[in-house]
Order: C-alpha cells, then sequence, then structure tokens
C-alpha cells in the first residue's frame, strides 16, 4: 500500500474510510462500504469474480466495510464502472464501491487472515474454470475465453409457481440490457434462452443465479451458457420477446402487446397463503416495487412470497385482468362420472381447493375456487386439454371472483361443496416437500405413506381390482413407505388418483397419491 502501513489498511487510520468520494486515481484495490455484519468473504468476494480474479481481501466487520485487490487495474476498473450504474446488493442490502487510496493490500501479518485466504482459494477455484479467466495478474484478466457466447439456456426447476417471460426479464435485467428471450417447454420443463448485449453480463448472471430460488424453496435456477452465438426472434407475445424490435407481430392465436407499457412497467407482489419459512436473508438480491421478507436460503429476496394476509398481484403482462383470480371455469366434464370431491381432490395436486361448484343447469361445467390466483393458473397449466372419463378438459380462468355457496334451504344436489378446511390440503403447512413436488399428470404415480405390513401385491391389486391395468411397481429402495406404480395411460392415473389417493389401508395409514415424474 504505496505509503500506508498494514494497520492502516486493517481500519486504525479511520480517516481512510469516512469520505464518500472516491478516489479520481484507479486501483486494484477496491473500498467497499455499507457490507451488513453477517455477510460472509466468500459473499464479498463473489462481488469482484464475475470481472477477473480476486487476488486479496480484507474484511472490517465491525465498520461495515472492506476491501478487495483485483489482479489487474483493467479488472477494478470494469467492475467499477459496471457497479456504478448497477448498484450491487448483498444480503438485501445496497453496498457501494469504489477506488481505494492503497494500491495493494498487505495482510499477512493481520490476525484473522486464515478465513479471508481459504475463502479466496475456495472461490478463485470454483469460478476459474467457469469463467474462462487467466491464472495471471496479467492485464487480459477478466478477459472472455474465446467464442463465448452472450446467450444463456436458463431452465427452472421445482415450479410450483407459474414463471413468465417478464419475471425473467425482470431478474436477468438487473446484470445488464436483455436484447431477447424466448421460452419453452422441453422434457416436462420449463427452460428459455436469453441474450445478453454483451458476454460480460451473461457471465455476471450465471455466476450469481445459478442455483437460486426465484421464490421460497420452489422455482430453482439452473443456468449455462447456450452454444447459440444469438436469438433469432419472430414474434412478440408471452413466450417470445425481442426488445430491440417493437415492430415484429405477436404471430397466429397470441395476444397483442402494449409496447407503451415495458416489462414489470406496474409494481407486483405474488400473494400465497403459504409465509415463506423465516430463514437467512439470501447473499444476493433484486429490489424491485413490492414486497420484501425474510426468505429461505438461496431464495431472491424481494421476490420471495408473502403471506396471503397481504393483498397483492402477480404482474403477468399480455394477460387478461382476469388471470388475477383465483376461479376456475373447467368445461367438456363427464357429468356422469365428476363429482365435487373428485375435482377437489384432482385440483389439489396444484394447489388448495376451497370451493367447488357443479353448475346445476349444465352438469358438465364446474368452477373451482383455489387458494389464489398463482394456484388456479399453476393448475389450469397441468390440467387443460387432459382426458378424464372419456372427455378431454378445458380448464380457464373465470370471471367470477369466488364461487357462491347456495343459500338456506336452496336446490342444490349436493354439486356446490366447501374444502376451505379440509384436512386433505397438501399445501397449508409452511415449506412443506410439497412445493418441490408438482409434476405434470403422468402414467407413473408416487405412492407414499405405506404402513410396512403393505406388499407389493396388495397395492397392485389395489389398483388392478379397481379396474386399472398395473404396467409396473417398484418400492424404493432406501424407503418402502413409498413406491412407484406405471398405469395404461395418463387418463387411467388421473382416474386412479381422484379414486385411491386418501385411501384406508389400515394402521391409521391413508394412501397419498401424485403424479411422478420418473418412469420406471
Amino acid at each position: 500500500m504505496s505509503n500506508s502501513t498494514p494497520s492502516a489498511a486493517n481500519g486504525n487510520d479511520s480517516r481512510t474510510f469516512k469520505g464518500v468520494r472516491s478516489p479520481c486515481v484507479p486501483s486494484r484495490v477496491l473500498h467497499v462500504r455499507k457490507v451488513p455484519i453477517e455477510v460472509s468473504e466468500a459473499e464479498v468476494i463473489s462481488l469482484g469474480v464475475p470481472f477477473g480474479k480476486v487476488t486479496n481481501l480484507l474484511m472490517l466487520k465491525g465498520k461495515n466495510q472492506a476491501f478487495i485487490e483485483m489482479a489487474s487495474e483493467e479488472a477494478a476498473i470494469t467492475m467499477v464502472n459496471y457497479y456504478t450504474t448497477a448498484t450491487p446488493h448483498v444480503r438485501n442490502q445496497p453496498v457501494y464501491i469504489q477506488y481505494s487510496n492503497h494500491r495493494e493490500l498487505k495482510t499477512d501479518n493481520l490476525p484473522n487472515q486464515g478465513r479471508a485466504q481459504a475463502a479466496l482459494q475456495a472461490v478463485n477455484a470454483m469460478h476459474s474454470g467457469n469463467m474462462g479467466l487467466s491464472g495471471s495478474a496479467s492485464s487480459s484478466e477478466g478477459a472472455l475465453m474465446p467464442g463465448q457466447s452472450p446467450v444463456l439456456r436458463i431452465i427452472v426447476e421445482n415450479l410450483f409457481y407459474p414463471v413468465s417471460l417478464e419475471v425473467l426479464h425482470q431478474i436477468f435485467s438487473k446484470f445488464g440490457t436483455v436484447l431477447k428471450i424466448i421460452t419453452f417447454t422441453k422434457n416436462n420443463q420449463f427452460q428459455a434462452l436469453l441474450q445478453y448485449a454483451d458476454p460480460l453480463n451473461a457471465h455476471h448472471a450465471k455466476v450469481t443465479l445459478d442455483g437460486q430460488n426465484i421464490y421460497n424453496a420452489c422455482c430453482t435456477l439452473r443456468v449455462e451458457f447456450s452454444k447459440l452465438a444469438s436469438l433469432n426472434v419472430k414474434y412478440n407475445n408471452d413466450k417470445s420477446r425481442d426488445f430491440t424490435r417493437l415492430d415484429l407481430p405477436s404471430g397466429d392465436g397470441q395476444p397483442a402487446l402494449d409496447h407503451g407499457v415495458t416489462a414489470f412497467g406496474a409494481p407486483g407482489i405474488i400473494s400465497s397463503p403459504y409465509a415463506g419459512a423465516a430463514g437467512f436473508a439470501p447473499a444476493i438480491s433484486f429490489p424491485q416495487a413490492g414486497l420484501s421478507m425474510p426468505t429461505m436460503p438461496g431464495a431472491l429476496g424481494p421476490l420471495a412470497i408473502p403471506s396471503s394476509a397481504v393483498a397483492g398481484r402477480m404482474p403477468i403482462h399480455s394477460m387478461a385482468p382476469a388471470a388475477l383470480h383465483s376461479v376456475l371455469l373447467v368445461s367438456n366434464l363427464n357429468p356422469d362420472s365428476i363429482s365435487p370431491h373428485g375435482l377437489f381432490i384432482l385440483f389439489g395436486v396444484y394447489g388448495d381447493v376451497h370451493r367447488v361448484k357443479i353448475l346445476f343447469n349444465k352438469k358438465e361445467n364446474a368452477l373451482i375456487q383455489m387458494a389464489d390466483a398463482t394456484q388456479a393458473q399453476l393448475a389450469m397449466s397441468h390440467l387443460n386439454g387432459q382426458r378424464l372419463y372419456g372427455k378431454v378438459m378445458r380448464v380457464t380462468i373465470s370471471k367470477h371472483q369466488a364461487v357462491q355457496l347456495p343459500r338456506e334451504g336452496q336446490e342444490d344436489q349436493g354439486l356446490t361443496k366447501d374444502f376451505s378446511g379440509s384436512p386433505l390440503h397438501r399445501f397449508k403447512k409452511p415449506g412443506s416437500k410439497n412445493f418441490q413436488n408438482i409434476f405434470p399428470p403422468s402414467a407413473t404415480l408416487h405412492l407414499s405413506n405405506i404402513p410396512p405390513s403393505i406388499t407389493d401385491d396388495i397395492l397392485k391389486d389395489l389398483f388392478a381390482g379397481s379396474g386399472y391395468s398395473v404396467k409396473a411397481f417398484k418400492f424404493f429402495q432406501k424407503d418402502r413407505k413409498m413406491a412407484l406404480i406405471q398405469l395404461g395411460s395418463v387418463e387411467e392415473a388421473i382416474q386412479a388418483l381422484i379414486e385411491l389417493h386418501n385411501h384406508d389401508l389400515g394402521e391409521n395409514h391413508h394412501l397419498r397419491v401424485s403424479f411422478s415424474k420418473s418412469t420406471i
């Protein structure tokens, strides 16, 4: 440190840190202010990794400050320039980065540096391969590998809540200018291709977002580099968007976009009956107009799901306002086979059903009230177009805001049922594992809560005796309380789930049935 002693860098010379004006002379040592006291060394280091190798770190937790030393001045300049336009956030708190008066960090003789050095080695080792950084402290630090793409491939796992193109745009725009997005479903997974203006932005987003949850305990981002150098977007709609070409058509059957409204022009939050389990605040968050609350570790803070006590709305553009309602209209049902209880069980796979009404004068239609609008959207996306009792179901958002119970004395024939207090709701427990095990209807069913005395033959006979063709069966090797059973078709599996979920197996065990993503 040119004219400084190590003690000055350790914070004893407090005059060094009081000024908020950034020194005019660039330095590869950067001063980080307003650092939350609970932040780890690795979290501070991660601020610098997208721009080059971090060669040293000094934490001043008592002063809420830190010093980061980059391998090159060029990397430090790139980092400061970037964070001048996009304020970084650590643990939900904004932090501020400026050039330090120090030219290098000499921390060899300082106490408590073991953790910092271990974190440096771990983080740099983890990211050097991914980032394509040079191992030497040369001016090429932070350069991209030849031919690396500004296009990211994104997979959303544990898709409990729908993720729209606009949600992705909001999150990834924090790292640079997003030019194009294409969304699609492949292998029963929601995926997207996203193109940045600059490959460095793609690096930064990948390093920061890979493995993060969009919402509490679900919607996990898997981010990797695409082999594509650019995207060709033909239509601007809710599936694809070219933000540089507002003149593109919307495509057949797609709603036209209101180009006067930018993505996320309106503030919004996603309301849910589940108060996310309180945990540690995330390492990195994205401030937005909306609500922030403590989140599960690894969740993206302000996108966390608040309690249903908070009235909210989901900002999915290009959808009718009715999409904010929690009532579904289900049509083309088989009136001879369906019942309120059957619809409660089936739609309850995707959310907590509060009320069901089969229409008195049109019994092939039903109204289903979910706990919130997001669950309604999830159930619609998975069940619309599925065959049930020989007919193809149609599921849309209803214009009704609630399902009305019949007045006392009104003839109803038992077609309206209130399930709001049912013990069979799958998602009433905050942080339930059921959040992570929601899959589209499939011919393979997941069975659980099986008592020890129940054999595979008993379970196969249960399904076969109910008229279903059993193609395969196996218990889980590590846990015989669970099993997979494969039936003859998806339609059979849907009907078997309706009939046999909560079936009494004796010994105070009721069978739990869900759709599985696995096959036997």
